[in-house]
Order: structure tokens, then C-alpha cells, then sequence
């Protein structure tokens, strides 16, 4: 039997009895298009060049191409960490907002 834990609180999950959620990212080197060619600046499409370029790079096994291009993390999480996790996801401290009376 396969076993869940919450990968943010570590509580254990029931795949019976809990509702699970699965968070997959892909952190990746962003490239700004270099020079375009003079022929057909207009024709080139650079966001699925890059998509192809990092369709290849998961087939690959290259120890050069290391976490700091391409990256790829999967997390289960238990609904209130999913609910924390979907109010803030890249896990930005809230400013507090405090009402203090005129005294």
C-alpha cells in the first residue's frame, strides 16, 4: 500500500478517508531572445523554441545542466496546507496590519 504525508505539515494521509493535492513546479532559466535574424524577425516563435528546449533537457541525464537551469519538485499536501500554500504561494511573509486606538 502506497503511504501520503502532507509535505508541508507531515500529517499522514488516508488515500481512503483524505482528500490529497498534488503540487508540481517547474523552476526554469529564463532566456531572452539574442539578436534576431534579419530575414525573419517575425516568423520565429521564441517561447516554443524554448519549449522544446526544455522538453529536451528533461530527456536528458547531464549532470552539467545542474538545479540552477532547470528544475522540477511534485508535493502532496493535505487541504489546509493546499488552502495556506494557495493564499501564498511563494510564501511571502503577510504584512500585519495593526489598528491601534488614538489614545
Amino acid at each position: 500500500m502506497i503511504r501520503y504525508a502532507c509535505d508541508l505539515c507531515g500529517r499522514e494521509l488516508d488515500p481512503h478517508e483524505d482528500l490529497r493535492y498534488v503540487v508540481r513546479m517547474e523552476v526554469y532559466a529564463a532566456f531572452d531572445p539574442v539578436a534576431a535574424d534579419e530575414e525573419d524577425p517575425d516568423d520565429r516563435d521564441h517561447l516554443e523554441e524554448i519549449q522544446e528546449i526544455l522538453e529536451r533537457m528533461r530527456d536528458i541525464d547531464d549532470p552539467q545542466i545542474g538545479d540552477d537551469v532547470y528544475q522540477q519538485m511534485r508535493f502532496d499536501l493535505c487541504p489546509e496546507c493546499r488552502k495556506r500554500f494557495a493564499t501564498n504561494p511563494l510564501g511571502r511573509e503577510v504584512a500585519k496590519v495593526l489598528d491601534f486606538s488614538e489614545n
